[in-house]
């Protein structure tokens, strides 16, 4: 397996923020973590990265355990060629005053890609890959829409080619109609190679898309978990039942506040 989870509790002060949790993730398997806000899915992620240790139990990526810090910024960047992240919004890991391509060839260097044509090269080849042309690289972030940002985004965390890709929220905040570009783009990607995804979601729907298993967390607790379709369409606990009843259906309409006043 390419990534563990084991007996995992993350404690702020008084408060648990993730509690007794325990998943794997083979090489190009693929993850979903689904629950509402504040149910420590981002805490999660961060565990996976290193940015955060537990306070009990083991995270381990590609052999290496990331409940304790880096102790120097080689393996920082080990780490970083290991594991990569695309957040919600992609302004969070896009220089707005850099062109992407730019960026790409900066990032490059930084994971030892000395030569600058090759850097160049490379850079052409991850635009390509996630739907770019030489317009996009040459362009700052803010002359983008939001699907080619996070696409930009996307091929950043690419960049390093790493062994697992956490998605913390990644299409959440794109438009119905780039989000299914998009996941089709994170779909082929994975077709294509043997990275890891964990994606990360409060969107049933999406994490159908793009992962074979589940897990459902309230309140830093682990309340279901199995094979994604499984979950999604026979839910067990009554959390999920809930998650999966809030999603509208065609047909859906919002219903009307009365307007009435009512007399004294």
């Amino acid at each position: 397996m390419i990534l563990e989870a084991v007996d995992v509790r993350k404690q702020f002060g008084e408060m648990v923020a993730v509690q007794e949790l325990s998943f794997s993730v083979d090489a190009g398997g693929s993850l979903g973590i689904v629950g509402e806000s504040g149910a420590g899915k981002t805490t999660v992620a961060r565990m996976i990265l290193g940015l955060e240790a537990p306070s009990s139990g083991r995270v381990t990526a590609c052999g290496r355990d990331r409940s304790v810090p880096a102790r120097s910024a080689s393996e920082r960047r080990q780490r970083g060629r290991e594991v990569q992240i695309v957040f919600q919004d992609p302004y969070s890991s896009l220089d707005p005053r850099e062109p992407v391509g730019r960026g790409l060839e900066r990032l490059l260097k930084l994971h030892g890609v000395s030569d600058r044509a090759e850097r160049r090269e490379r850079a052409v080849a991850l635009a390509g890959q996630v739907g770019l042309g030489s317009r996009q690289l040459g362009a700052l972030p803010r002359e983008l829409s939001g699907g080619q940002r996070q696409r930009a985004a996307i091929a950043r965390a690419l960049a390093p080619a790493p062994q697992i890709l956490v998605l913390d929220e990644a299409v959440a905040s794109l438009d119905v109609s780039i989000q299914a570009q998009v996941l089709n783009l994170l779909a082929d990607i994975r077709e294509s190679t043997t990275i890891a995804y964990v994606f990360i979601s409060h969107d049933l729907a999406v994490v159908r898309h793009l992962t074979e298993e589940v897990i459902v967390m309230r309140n830093g607790e682990v309340v279901e978990r199995g094979e994604t379709g499984q979950v999604l369409d026979a839910p067990q606990h009554e959390y999920t039942q809930r998650l999966r009843a809030s999603i509208p259906v065609p047909g859906w309409r919002p219903r009307r506040r009365s307007t009435e006043v009512k007399d004294a």
